[in-house]
């Protein structure tokens, strides 16, 4: 195994080539083993061959550095050195010495110790273990990465997709509305045409009349003044046969006013209002089912409008009449296509409101939520507004609606809510009733000395508006 190993040489700058050799080294994990290595020039083997003692030919146990700065085992050169007599010298360069001295080199020492260590089976096992564990590791993240990048992929044709949809989709909402006002506008152009023709040709009869019965007019003038002339010569019997003019009606002044009124008339209120009988999700005339509503609850003779009151009504209990909860369905039920209502709820500091399944237990009292068959918004303390997850999910409005709008979609499963003012998205469940639902509301115990506020289904007039 090839490792990375620096060496620092210095010197004196005030005299000959000092005796210290400064060494250090250092071992990196994988990748970098061999290519570092090699880059240097040094190999494990060329280390250990240098980190040598020349007399015992294995690796310096307390290196000495004598002052030639070759380096031997400290008991190598004592041993080589006992019998000699007079100067000592280098075993390596032959260099005498005066006298037996050496120094110890702690930093060769330390890479002795290094090299035995990088060098041993227990060690290499460690690398080999590192290595092992560090080239999993990194497989595993390559691994998670790709998965990653999948699935970024999957995600952005499946935004595409159904960005696409969605698009198709508003473009045909659109679109219908676009027919629905061009339609109007060609209806009422047409109108006004016809109006226009009819005053035009009313008009032009008159002027045919007037014209005629002025010809006639000037006829008889002339034939009046001929006989005029004729009486300064001599007299006659009798005057002259003229011909019967026409009667004409005095011209009256066009009533400008009358005939623009309509067209002055708020056409795009007007429009508007005639929109909701050709709308396809337009708002559903709802009206309260009195047979499911608790005894506590009162619904007005037109069943639009339902209020808690303290006085419970005489009822007979049934299947579909909710009993332990202050609750009460709509008439209406659905279970295919789209719709949509809206609710008043007025400064009412509490109610719910949404869709409940056809299938509800409606004698026992239960939570809320779409576990148990409700989609709901609720409202509590006047400000404190959740939707009917559980645990409920706290919701954050900009204001307090005074009307709601609620959205089914039986086909995709989806219930929404929002703020019927500006039609702004309060809150979505995506996984909507199966089956036949009703539109569900709960004024709720009021529980305050303050009168009960009722909750009112709003119906927008299918005729159309007289101009």
């Amino acid at each position: 195994m090839d490792v990375l190993f620096s060496v620092a040489v210095s010197r004196n700058s005030d005299g000959p080539r000092s005796s210290a050799v400064g060494w250090d080294f250092e071992v990196f994990g994988f990748p970098f083993l061999r290519t570092t290595a090699k880059t240097v020039g040094f190999t494990s083997s060329d280390l250990r061959e240098d980190l040598t003692c020349a007399i015992c030919c294995d690796l310096f146990r307390e290196p000495v550095m004598l002052s030639c700065m070759h380096h031997f085992c400290k008991s190598c050169i004592s041993r080589y050195w006992r019998g000699a007599h007079g100067p000592v010298t280098c075993p390596q360069c032959r260099k005498e010495f005066s006298s037996k001295q050496f120094q110890t080199n702690y930093l060769v020492a330390a890479m002795v110790e290094k090299v035995r260590a990088t060098t041993s089976r227990a060690h290499i096992k460690n690398l080999e273990k590192e290595l092992k564990e560090s080239l999993e590791m990194y497989r595993q993240r390559k691994e998670d990465v790709f998965k990653n990048i999948c699935k970024d992929k999957d995600n952005m044709n499946i935004i595409k997709r159904v960005g696409s949809d969605l698009q198709a989709r508003v473009k045909g909402e659109f679109r219908a509305l676009h027919q629905i006002l061009q339609d109007e506008e060609t209806c009422l152009l047409e109108q006004l045409r016809r109006e226009q023709e009819e005053e035009l040709e009313k008009t032009r009869r008159h002027l045919e009349d007037s014209e005629a019965a002025m010809r006639e007019l000037e006829n008889n003038l002339r034939v009046l003044e001929q006989f005029n002339l004729a009486m300064e010569d001599l007299t006659p019997a009798q005057l002259p046969q003229l011909r019967p003019c026409v009667q004409v009606d005095v011209a009256l002044d066009f009533d400008t006013k009358a005939f623009s009124s309509k067209y002055w008339a708020p056409l795009q209120y007007i429009t508007w209002r005639r929109m909701f009988s050709s709308l396809k999700q337009g708002p559903s005339p709802l009206t309260f089912d009195v047979e499911t509503a608790h005894p506590s609850i009162h619904v007005s003779r037109d069943r639009t409008a339902a209020v808690e009151c303290d006085v419970m009504t005489p009822y007979t209990s049934h299947g579909k009449r909710f009993l332990q909860c202050v609750n009460i369905l709509a008439a209406q039920g659905f279970q295919s296509g789209q719709h949509y209502w809206e609710v008043e709820v007025g400064s009412s500091p509490k109610w719910d409101l949404g869709v409940a399944s056809e299938a509800v237990d409606r004698h026992t009292r239960i939570k809320l939520s779409p576990e148990s068959g409700y989609w709901t918004l609720r409202l509590r303390n006047g400000n404190e507004y959740s939707a009917g997850t559980q645990p409920w999910t706290r919701l954050q409005l900009r204001s307090a609606p005074q009307r709601l709008g609620v959205y089914l979609d039986c086909d995709e499963r989806r219930v929404s809510f929002y703020d019927a003012a500006d039609m702004s998205l309060l809150y979505s469940f995506s996984n909507g009733p199966r089956g036949k639902a009703f539109p569900f509301f709960s004024p709720c115990i009021s529980g305050s000395r303050n009168k009960a506020q009722p909750i009112k289904l709003l119906h927008y007039p299918a005729a159309p508006l007289s101009a």
